[in-house]
């Protein structure tokens, strides 16, 4: 409920999040956000939620069912009115929301790029002074060399650029995946930098990988606010921490995923970045080994973001995307 001076604070607003420490992080951040508009008259509550994702941590995400493993149980809950809002990796999302949910709010967005953490030994050989040399890439890792990650598209796009890798799987939160780095059964790892960056752990990092030769994940880097489509109150009280900026971006690159219908079975990427006043949006779909690999990419007003979010897709699907698509249906 709200009023005409505000939103309804008497009742606790009730946060369904994952119990992992970067998903704590963002539930945590989203409530003093909101506790810094709305005061101590806003009582906040987050109910820990497990999710198959979390449950299943053997395999790769590929072979248990993908996106909705980590938001599958969370939306079911606040489907149900059991929480008022969720706070998510936006990435994680499906193209296609819960029927009868929305994404009600998008904060700032954090660095989209993903992240190359290298393990001691290979750190010593490849950075002899003790500092990655600016020009570190997936490049200069020598042949052989083991790269963890569980993502499809890391792998595939990793691969293209270093054929010589030798990929392995990586399942785990971020500190798990990084203490598997550190024990040495990895010679380097690909994470998300905004995850590390929100988790403290930004010096981990060796290098950012640059969007254009590395696409990232649709949405890499942003939170999404979900709730109830209906809930009035909600949308009050998240609205002042939306920007549209993350919002427009969000719009072109969650479009493009929409329209090839991706999930962690298919190794894609869109980034789209707004710069003079022009919203530039770049997709790739490549095959698991890296070849064929497809890009496209369009430049547009902001206003008709989810068009150009869907035009990349459609010229990917025309340039020959579709057929990877059909192979990886057929495998799976």
């Amino acid at each position: 409920m709200t009023t005409s001076t505000g939103p309804d604070l008497d009742r606790p607003l009730r946060i369904g999040t994952r119990a992992s420490e970067l998903a704590l992080w963002q539930a945590h951040h989203i409530r003093d956000r909101l506790r810094a508009v709305w005061g101590d008259a806003l009582a906040v509550e987050l109910v820990h939620i497990t999710t198959e994702g979390d449950r299943i941590q053997d395999r790769p995400l590929n072979q248990i069912g993908g996106k909705g493993l980590f938001v599958n149980a969370i939306e079911e809950r606040l489907a149900s009115g059991d929480v008022d809002l969720a706070v998510h990796s936006m990435k994680d999302l499906p193209g296609h929301l819960h029927p009868g949910l929305a994404i009600v709010c998008t904060p700032p967005r954090e660095d989209a790029r993903d992240a190359l953490v290298l393990g001691a030994a290979l750190r010593t050989t490849l950075c002899p002074e003790g500092h990655a040399p600016s020009d570190l890439s997936l490049q200069s890792l020598p042949a052989g060399a083991t790269l963890g990650t569980t993502s499809l598209r890391r792998g595939a796009l990793a691969l293209r650029l270093n054929p010589g890798l030798q990929i392995r799987p990586l399942r785990g939160n971020v500190p798990t995946r990084l203490r598997k780095l550190d024990a040495g059964d990895y010679d380097a790892i690909l994470l998300a930098t905004a995850g590390l960056v929100r988790l403290g752990l930004a010096d981990r990092i060796d290098a950012r990988l640059d969007p254009e030769q590395f696409c990232p994940a649709a949405c890499q880097g942003i939170l999404a606010l979900e709730s109830r489509a209906d809930d009035d109150r909600v949308r009050a009280l998240v609205a002042p921490l939306n920007d549209e900026r993350a919002a427009t971006v969000a719009a072109a690159e969650r479009s493009f995923l929409a329209r090839l219908d991706g999930g962690c079975q298919v190794p894609m990427g869109c980034h789209a970045e707004l710069r003079d006043e022009l919203l530039h949006v770049r997709g790739v779909v490549t095959d698991p080994g890296g070849r064929p690999c497809f890009t496209a990419a369009r430049v547009g007003p902001p206003t008709e973001a989810a068009e150009l979010g869907t035009a990349v897709a459609e010229l990917l699907l025309r340039l020959g995307a579709d057929a990877v698509l059909a192979a990886l249906a057929h495998r799976t």
